[in-house]
């Protein structure tokens, strides 16, 4: 009913300062280092209308949760502060069931501010009812009552009404309406000075403020359950909680179990519940399937009851306690129970808060959470913490928040206004697994040494079929493998997944190089069929890259576009040494960033006539043997 699109978070733990954090309509990952705010931003958010009202943990503490450098200040002064606002967005539907009510033209917002202090103190901002045109649109009903209408026509709230009747109580169509004012909107508001905003307030926007729900890794079950400890109300063990909601989704009642002395029909209701959860984990839970879960009852020497959660693996027709398996699974299976339980409740409108929901999974896992977190969004907004590449999803880098800590002062940022480069880590890390799943699905690769070399090919390819000649074929993938030392590793990958592969190198003038490639020749690491030198396509006798395919006027033009300080710039026709050499010597510098230069060409490509005939010769020679290498 209600999207949460920005939240406000004020002198809570690390976050020092106001912080305004965007959110995304469906999933919000927050990306950071450990200890950088991101747990400390989910428990406040959690903190302003956690769904279990019993759990203290999530109510707000001045003691615990103000930052600690002004704590003296604040509790010396006896002042409260607020701590978390939130902007949600009313929808549609609940626009139309408002006007439907109160008439249109009365709710003026699309959206509101809803916030809570330390001291528990709720407050609504930005939330505009025009008052006066709800009175208009309740008197357009007594129209026909001209004299009433007259009387009434110029009042505009619903004070100035009430006190009209007080002197005028003879009328009986002025009753009728002050009835309707009271039973309907006075009993259904706040006691606030715009009546009909606090109706709008209590009826309609209260009820339909999510809840949120919050989940880490101390929400897991326990191998053992002492079944006695479940009848408290107050669980103040997370672990506890979620074994309750266990036996709540199996329909048992805690008290005649334990004055049971046959616990066969609980452990059947216990193990049908654990089945339907256990073939909802293994939608997606991908890593092994022949698990399943068993239940046992047993009596220690105090005479409580314990409840023994064992792992069995159908094909090595053993098991174990729970807690002997993979915390990911526990933490899995716990995920679920946790959340099946939520969803049974009648009111299941919750925004889900989870905590490094990928913390104990491997990377293949991860990503089947990652799936499940997908699927859930469909129904529910989240927002979860991770420090993993594997948590991120590169087709939606728009939902992901950095989490950064500066001088102990917690900050967010959207990850395309971040600069940090420990922040960006996992973000250009989890680009960098999506790119190379989509290289090793392929079955034509084309490995160089750079990704320089990987825009040129590419970008001299397009002009060349622009131009009626021979470029790459489509389906060839280039793949950039940082040098020949990555060539064994990424041949081997490659071979794994049975795709064809051709190496472009740079020449081997380099003695220790040469050694190298000779090795993995002999050692049949790779063909030497499938290696080809840009010196084969070249007459030099230097060390020769693929910037020599270029004439050097034109390479130089390029190189004057990424670095206009060289201006005046010139090479020398009787320098017979690599074009990378020649500039290199000429700026007094080892090296530069060639992919500079190379995104230039990019930028250029549809110019007319942006390459000679010869430069174009040369590549086209070069992509006709590629092709012709991986033609099979």
């Amino acid at each position: 009913m209600l999207k949460l699109v920005k939240v406000n978070i004020n002198k809570y733990k690390c976050f020092n300062k106001r912080h305004s954090v965007k959110i995304d309509s469906n999933i919000t990952t927050l990306v950071g280092r450990n200890e950088t705010g991101k747990t400390a931003f989910l428990e406040a958010l959690a903190k302003l209308n956690y769904f279990d009202k019993q759990n203290t943990n999530f109510k707000l503490n001045r003691i615990l949760d103000y930052p600690r450098i002004e704590l003296n200040d604040l509790l010396y002064n006896n002042e409260d502060k607020e701590a978390i606002r939130c902007t949600f967005e009313i929808n549609r539907k609940l626009i139309n069931d408002i006007e439907n009510d109160l008439g249109k033209g009365v709710l003026l917002v699309n959206s509101f501010d809803y916030s809570v202090s330390y001291l528990g103190k709720t407050t609504w901002y930005n939330l505009k009812v025009d008052e006066e045109k709800f009175i208009e649109n309740l008197l357009e009903k007594y129209s026909d009552d001209d004299d009433l209408y007259f009387k009434l026509k110029n009042i505009k709230t619903i004070n100035e009404i009430l006190e009209f009747a007080e002197y005028n109580s003879e009328d009986e169509n002025l009753n009728i309406i002050v009835d309707d004012i009271k039973n309907n909107i006075l009993e259904n508001s706040y006691k606030w000075k715009n009546k009909v905003k606090g109706y709008v307030a209590k009826n309609y926007l209260k009820p339909a403020l999510p809840k949120f729900w919050y989940f880490d890794e101390y929400f897991h079950l326990p191998s053992k359950i002492n079944i006695n400890e479940l009848k408290r109300d107050n669980l103040k063990n997370n672990s506890l909680r979620i074994a309750k909601a266990l036996f709540e989704l199996a329909n048992i009642n805690i008290d005649e179990l334990l004055s049971a002395d046959d616990f066969e029909s609980y452990l059947i209701n216990l193990e049908t519940t654990s089945n339907a959860i256990t073939n909802k984990i293994f939608r997606y839970w991908t890593t092994d399937k022949n698990l399943e879960v068993k239940f046992e009852i047993e009596t220690n020497n105090i005479n409580e009851k314990i409840l023994n959660i064992r792992i069995r693996n159908s094909k090595q027709k053993v098991t174990l306690p729970l807690h002997n398996r993979s915390k990911g699974l526990n933490s899995f299976f716990s995920f679920i129970v946790w959340f099946s339980k939520i969803q049974s409740n009648d009111d299941n409108n919750f925004i889900l808060l989870l905590d490094e929901p990928g913390l104990n999974l491997h990377a293949k896992a991860q990503t089947d959470m990652l799936d499940f977190i997908e699927d859930l969004s469909k129904e529910y907004q989240i927002i979860y913490t991770t420090h993993s590449p594997f948590m991120i999803d590169p087709n939606h880098l728009e939902r992901v928040r950095t989490v950064s800590s500066v001088d102990g002062v917690s900050m967010i940022t959207e990850a395309v206004l971040e600069n940090n480069y420990d922040a960006l880590f996992p973000l250009q890390a989890s680009i960098g697994y999506s790119i190379s799943k989509d290289f090793f699905t392929s079955k034509k690769n084309l490995l160089v040494e750079s990704p320089a070399e990987l825009l040129i090919l590419k970008t001299v390819s397009n002009i060349l079929k622009l131009n009626k000649k021979k470029g790459l074929k489509d389906e060839i993938s280039i793949i950039p493998i940082g040098g020949l030392n990555k060539v064994a590793y990424f041949s081997a990958l490659l071979r794994q997944g049975k795709l064809n592969f051709v190496c472009l190198l740079n020449s081997l003038k380099n003695q220790q190089i040469k050694k190298y490639y000779t090795r993995l020749i002999s050692e049949k690491i790779i063909k030497e069929k499938n290696v080809r030198f840009y010196d084969d396509f070249l007459d030099k006798s230097d060390n020769v890259s693929i910037e020599d395919f270029f004439e050097k006027e034109e390479y130089l033009s390029l190189f004057k576009l990424a670095y206009p300080e060289y201006e005046k710039l010139e090479l020398s026709e009787q320098d017979k040494s690599s074009i990378l050499r020649q500039i290199s010597k000429l700026i007094k510098k080892s090296s530069f960033d060639n992919y500079l230069v190379a995104s230039k060409l990019l930028e250029l490509q549809n110019t007319k006539n942006i390459l000679s005939k010869k430069t174009i010769n040369r590549f086209e020679k070069l992509f006709i043997e590629i092709n012709r290498l991986l033609k099979s």
